[in-house]
């Protein structure tokens, strides 16, 4: 589809707007910057990626990728405010005052090699089992009642002394080297801090921006499951409930007890079946068991949940910080935390960054992560979807959001044409500016112009064929 600088991207640019020159004045974006940045949005929407080339075809050549890339680089927008301001914007426009926030991680591939690209390392395969080269991004999502906003992101690059020690240390140990004799961790390096730590500021950095959104909970996976995370997060939140995922082989204990694995401790008891709702829809059949204990790594009591679905074989432990709750409520609440993933598969699928993304650098790789939020936020002001949600009916999937835009981008452009006092020739000069974008590369499949080489017998060779 084509590039058109639609209405909806227009108000979305202005309301955004607003928004930055209300949190700093200087920060307001000039008439250059606001074309732009509607510019690229609709670029977005069209090609699925970050690609100024990509733009410049689609516009048809009407945005030179050079002048594109030149704004991306050098043009003085704030860019940290720009994706708070959109939040704030998206929070007053469907009226939200609280809401979860969920935590997760993503990968991109990159290629083997990676000088120009920042925060670049070697990352597990979960498909292959096997290890690429790329980048690691944490996200940070709001679930409300009405819809779900990405608010913060990060990237995530480890700590290569703490890897080579695990490497080295992983050696020694198959080879029966006792752990006294193993070199010791090496002290964490700050300029390197690990993904709990990141999420603990980004928390921060959400409660300082949007102090008006009260946190009820905060949804993590097992990576977050450490006892000073928790801590931290509930302390910054306000005392939100911190629900994660415990290992099977934490130790716990029942008031005078003796210390045990949570494995052990809930293979005395058989679970109690019973039915969960996922997500305030579908009930499915599950098997709980709970108990409020002493986490030894934690140093504290927590309210543990062993939770099985139908047809697993086996427990995941859920632990909550707030032991107030019911066991069924957080179980229900944790199912949230798969909304992160529907929002991180859309992002990778739809909305650029993901797709193409060759932005050099520490700011562009952070710029090229901003562009592709906003225009997450873009289809969430789209007026079909606002009308949606504000009349409590299920809102339209990203894709969809896409395809309306892209077919309005078309029926405007069509519409142009034939409402012109010399249709015919418009037409003419719309098809002559599509066939001048088209790229006209070499084909390396047809031998045209190329030197084949001798392919005919030598005379002085032809008594080979007798012997």
């Amino acid at each position: 589809m084509l590039i058109r600088p639609l209405s909806i991207v227009n108000t979305f640019i202005e309301e955004l707007n607003q928004a930055l020159e209300s949190l700093k004045p200087s920060a307001r974006l000039s008439m250059s910057q606001k074309a732009w940045l509607s510019v690229v949005l609709m670029g977005i929407v069209a090609t699925g990626m970050l690609n100024w080339a990509a733009f410049e075809r689609r516009s048809l050549g009407a945005y030179s990728q050079s002048r594109l890339r030149w704004m991306f680089g050098w043009a003085k927008i704030n860019w940290e405010l720009l994706l708070v301001s959109s939040v704030l914007r998206l929070l007053k426009t469907y009226g939200i005052t609280q809401g979860t926030l969920v935590v997760d991680d993503t990968d991109k591939r990159r290629c083997k090699k990676t000088s120009k690209i920042p925060n670049a390392h070697k990352i597990k395969d979960k498909k292959t089992g096997g290890y690429f080269n790329g980048q690691e991004l944490i996200f940070l999502v709001l679930v409300s009642d009405s819809v779900t906003i990405p608010v913060g992101f990060c990237f995530y690059s480890p700590d290569p002394a703490i890897r080579a020690w695990k490497k080295e240390n992983e050696k020694l140990k198959a080879q029966g080297v006792a752990k006294k004799e193993r070199p010791k961790r090496p002290v964490p390096n700050p300029d390197y801090p690990t993904k709990p730590a990141l999420t603990i500021e980004m928390l921060k950095k959400f409660v300082n921006n949007f102090s008006g959104i009260k946190v009820i909970a905060v949804l993590a996976d097992a990576l977050y499951g450490e006892g000073q995370f928790i801590d931290q997060a509930r302390k910054i939140t306000n005392n939100a409930q911190i629900i994660t995922q415990l290992k099977c082989s934490q130790l716990v204990k029942h008031r005078s007890g003796k210390w045990t694995s949570l494995k052990k401790y809930f293979a005395r008891h058989s679970g109690v079946e019973t039915t969960l709702t996922v997500r305030g829809g579908e009930t499915v059949k599950v098997t709980m068991l709970s108990a409020r204990l002493t986490v030894k790594a934690h140093g504290k009591r927590r309210f543990v949940v062993a939770l099985k679905y139908d047809g697993e074989s086996k427990y995941r432990f859920l632990v909550a910080s707030d032991l107030s709750w019911r066991h069924q409520d957080i179980a229900r609440h944790y199912t949230l935390r798969w909304l992160v993933e529907v929002f991180i598969q859309d992002w990778k699928g739809f909305e650029g960054w993901n797709q193409m993304a060759k932005q050099q650098g520490d700011k562009g790789s952070m710029r090229g992560v901003t562009l592709s939020l906003l225009c997450d936020h873009l289809l969430l002001f789209h007026p079909k979807q606002q009308n949606l949600i504000k009349n409590k009916q299920p809102g339209m999937p990203v894709g969809c959001l896409i395809e309306h835009l892209n077919v309005q981008a078309l029926c405007e452009t069509i519409e142009e044409i034939v409402t012109d006092e010399n249709p015919l020739e418009k037409f003419k000069l719309f098809a002559q500016a599509l066939y001048d974008v088209l790229p006209q590369r070499q084909s390396k499949k047809h031998m045209v112009g190329r030197d084949l080489g001798r392919t005919e017998p030598t005379p002085s060779l032809a008594y080979q064929n007798a012997i």
